[in-house]
């Protein structure tokens, strides 16, 4: 966490206000108010806060528009005090539910901190547009740098395997899961990035000649390639650069049939 105001422009992309979280009248006023999570048919979940509990049914005042209304004690879920507000890591969070893990990525999008970490993972959600983000600036404040020690980033990732590698000399992997359109393609790209400027620097000098192969090179490859085992694998991105950097490439698994516009009559179970 850093002050805004100390921060460069791409860097308020990865740091947290902290003035916001340090707040003691927010404190305060959550406290008194006994802030909760509840139902809701707009948003999925609302803030409200509890007025009075009658038996197994709960009456609350919902914080947007101030309306009063009874719900059951089962659909009631506790809200985290806001010194948890866009927290890095949730698994620090002390009430740790669906509406508080929702309402902190929410957060954070809208701030524009696309990454979350969630215990061993990091969750991503895709900005739908340039980040500033993924300069060599942001490379080398990640380099040789340890989880906590950096707000959350795919580089960390990658810095991590990559460390890993060098110091266990076993191979490393880093699966990119979601939906389609979640950014898994755009954030191996960045995987990829990372390394090569990384584990290519030798005597001073960064090899940055690295090439990233299309998107569209594994609709290609099913065109032409032989009926593998289902379900369907194939080459996602590639990658070469001169030495020390040798190669790299990276697999993709396609796991569902959504997606597919038609299906070739050669593959199993198409």
């Amino acid at each position: 966490m850093a002050q805004k105001g100390q921060l460069s422009d791409d860097e308020k992309f990865l740091f947290v206000d902290k003035d916001l979280i340090s707040s003691t009248v927010a404190q305060a006023d959550w406290s008194a108010k006994k802030m909760v999570w509840v139902p809701s048919e707009k948003h999925g979940f609302e803030a409200a806060s509890v007025k009075e509990e009658k038996g197994d049914e709960v009456l609350v005042e919902l914080a947007e528009n101030g309306k009063k209304v009874t719900i059951s004690k089962d659909d009631i879920q506790k809200m985290n005090p806001p010194k948890f507000s866009k927290v890095e890591d949730m698994a620090e969070l002390t009430c740790l539910n669906e509406a508080s893990v929702l309402h902190n990525l929410r957060e954070r999008y809208f701030s524009g901190l696309i990454y979350t970490y969630s215990g061993l993972f990091c969750v991503v959600v895709n900005p739908y547009k340039q980040l500033p983000i993924y300069s060599e600036k942001i490379i080398d404040m990640y380099k040789g740098k340890k989880r906590h020690e950096m707000p959350p980033h795919i580089y960390a990732i990658a810095d991590t395997a990559y460390r890993s590698m060098l110091q266990d000399r076993e191979d490393q992997s880093i699966l990119c899961t979601g939906e389609s359109g979640a950014g898994k393609t755009e954030n191996t790209k960045k995987v990829i990035q990372y390394l090569a400027v990384v584990a290519s620097s030798h005597k001073g000098k960064k090899d940055t000649s690295i090439t990233v192969s299309d998107p569209c090179a594994p609709l290609l490859f099913l065109l032409v390639s032989l009926p593998p085992p289902s379900p369907v694998t194939f080459g996602f991105l590639g990658a070469t650069a001169r030495w020390p950097l040798a190669d790299s490439c990276a697999e993709g698994r396609r796991t569902e049939r959504a997606g597919t516009v038609c299906f070739s009559p050669l593959l199993p179970n198409s």
